[in-house]
């Protein structure tokens, strides 16, 4: 789980990037609190060969990537 709330673009994107070039997780959850993040965050994982789904939390969204 990687908690990046309180991040701005672009360091959650950049945070996930470190940890699926260091364990490459065949399923890794983001916890974000901005729109941005989300759609950036979930670019990034669909270039990378992952599949995303994002659950709004109300002031955060979960996304969870999985292969």
């Amino acid at each position: 789980m990687i908690d990046a709330r309180g991040y701005s673009c672009p360091m959650p994107v950049v945070m996930v990037q470190k940890e699926v070039k260091k364990n490459a997780p065949q399923m890794l959850e983001v916890l974000v609190d901005d729109r941005c993040a989300v759609e950036n965050v979930s670019r990034f994982a669909g270039g990378a060969g992952y599949q995303v789904s994002v659950e709004d939390k109300g002031a955060d969204f979960l996304l969870t990537l999985r292969k």
